[in-house]
């Protein structure tokens, strides 16, 4: 039975990947909500068929619900992704589906995120495979747990896709925290203004050698990464399922000042092509490597963790202690320390605006540019090389007419009429190969880039609301229903998340410029190299030619 549903948010289908292009505001119909990994089988008005993230269509309230919906549970659930995420206002704290309304009983039942160990919890067989429903519990502590049941057919639940409401940070604002010095997160005056403490070495990784692994006797099949730090150079082992983990981690540590870049999203078939394989690998060496770059996330305690556990039981300690981190969501801040003078409400509203304006604008031209480059990559491999497929082809064709007039002076044109055909068609092959050389490196930055911009809206939000607290603060203090002193500690802190912000800017920045400069070289110097390759064709192509 198929479902109506309206999409959300624009997507664009990667290549290969039985994927569907969708546009905000077009209806489809879903025909398979099964389909697992975060993903639906859908059909558009157009009678084209694919994959679409669950999470950027709406479900018609009214639509059947669907069989992955946890058993036991009365309501009609279009996708299931309790978010735990700390500074949130008593049950503000579970986010799902906007068509559900979730009582407290039940928001009660539902487990915290991180709260499984690999022994009780292993979603992600990789191989797309699933061997019964996951149904909730609530447990004797009133926590939950996950069970494994067989009535209903499994979907796996994408962790990938961060369904999250504006933390309050009313609950930093009015906080008076003097960081310890291992916890100390300090802010320094540089050349282009407040930035993070960079360390001295450049901390890196290697994510190579993938390995297909298994267990349960075979019904379980999985890909495992070597992971490799130059701070170490020893090799530690994480599956997919292990980056999931620390993607959440960091969410709920850092999402409130730092973006977090996606991982790259779950195949939902061919996971242990070779292709795909590769692909993935290379994602998620930009993944780590990015994350390499930056002060504060390659310096937590978390991070350090992921790339340095000695052993399973290093590691498991490690991820429980992760797991009961206090400082997180809107508590980051009170981590933050920096040496530089308060600013004044004002000021930071401003810039907040500023870094507001900039990264929507950044936002739509990354998307603007990923559309073009789509289409451009489907000419290339479709339309435009099939045309100089038919122009070599008209060459040869008529050369095959010249050779039947029995006219003795034209064996050196009808030969270079054949010559200049091949010539034609060697071009059309080169045409279709080029995007994987040049194309490819320049949309997976701006993929990247689509990623961190994408989460800076939640970042901003965060501040925008911290500065509404603290005007309604001056309307409580002129109502002698807050005291001065804690107005300034409201200021205090308004001031310290706007330094964060800033320091984060500046980093992104940096980046942005590094990133930026890297690619379109590289971009460019294969587009000269491939334009002087067939410039090079059509001159010798040329010189077969007698001049009369």
């Amino acid at each position: 039975m198929t479902t109506k549903a309206r999409v959300l948010y624009d997507f664009i289908a990667e290549l290969g990947n039985n994927e569907l292009s969708i546009q905000e505001g077009e209806t489809l119909s879903v025909i398979n909500q099964n389909v697992g990994g975060g993903w639906v089988e859908a059909e558009n008005s157009r009678g084209q068929r694919g994959l679409v993230p669950e999470d950027y269509i709406q479900i018609n309230p009214g639509s059947t619900a669907s069989s992955a919906a946890p058993s036991g549970d009365a309501h009609n659930a279009n996708y299931y992704c309790p978010v735990v995420n700390q500074g949130f206002n008593g049950n503000e704290a579970w986010a799902a589906n906007s068509n559900e309304n979730w009582d407290s009983s039940q928001q009660k039942a539902l487990p915290s995120q991180g709260s499984f160990d690999d022994e009780e919890w292993d979603d992600d067989s990789d191989d797309g495979k699933s061997t019964g429903a996951y149904s909730w519990s609530q447990s004797e502590e009133g926590g939950g747990t996950m069970q494994k049941g067989t009535a209903h057919h499994a979907m796996k639940i994408s962790l990938n896709k961060v369904f999250s409401k504006t933390p309050n940070p009313e609950v930093y604002l009015l906080t008076k925290y003097v960081p310890k010095e291992n916890d100390r997160l300090p802010i320094y005056t540089g050349d282009v203004g407040p930035v993070w403490l960079y360390p001295q070495s450049q901390l890196d990784c290697a994510v190579a050698d993938p390995k297909k692994g298994s267990k349960l006797y075979g019904l379980k099949s999985y890909i495992e990464y070597q992971i490799i730090p130059n701070s170490t150079n020893r090799a530690v082992n994480h599956r997919y399922k292990h980056f999931d983990w620390l993607y959440e981690r960091l969410v709920e540590k850092f999402g409130c000042t730092i973006p977090i870049p996606c991982l790259p999203d779950k195949q939902v078939t061919g996971r242990f092509e070779d292709e795909f394989i590769k692909m993935r690998m290379e994602r998620l060496q930009g993944w780590m490597s990015r994350l390499c770059r930056h002060p504060v996330v390659a310096n937590s305690e978390v991070f350090q963790l992921f790339l340095t556990y000695r052993d399973e039981k290093d590691w498991k300690v490690g991820k429980r202690k992760a797991e009961k981190d206090e400082t997180v969501g809107v508590m980051i801040f009170s981590t933050i320390d920096p040496e530089i003078r308060e600013l004044d409400p004002t000021e930071v509203e401003q810039k907040c605006e500023s870094f507001s304006r900039f990264t929507k604008s950044m936002d739509d031209r990354v998307k603007e540019l990923l559309s073009v480059g789509h289409l451009h990559w489907k000419r290339c491999t479709g339309p435009l090389q099939k045309e100089y497929q038919q122009i070599g082809k008209a060459f040869q064709n008529l050369s095959s007419v010249f050779n039947t007039s029995g006219y003795q002076g034209e064996a050196t044109l009808t030969e270079a009429l054949t010559s200049t055909g091949k010539t034609y068609e060697e071009i059309a092959e080169m045409i279709a190969g080029q995007p994987k050389k040049d194309l490819h490196f320049l949309m997976e930055t701006n993929s990247e880039y689509k990623g961190l911009l994408g989460c800076f809206p939640d970042i901003i939000g965060v501040h925008k609301a911290a500065i509404e607290k603290v005007k309604e603060a001056d309307r409580l203090v002129a109502m002698s229903k807050l005291g001065t002193q804690d107005k300034h500690t409201m200021e205090k802190n308004l001031s310290t998340m706007s330094y964060a912000l800033q320091a984060e800017m500046n980093h992104f920045h940096s980046n942005r410029i590094y990133d930026y400069n890297r690619v379109m070289q590289l971009y460019l110097q294969e587009q000269v190299q491939f334009y002087e390759t067939i410039a090079g064709m059509l001159k010798q192509a040329l010189n077969q030619y007698t001049t009369m």
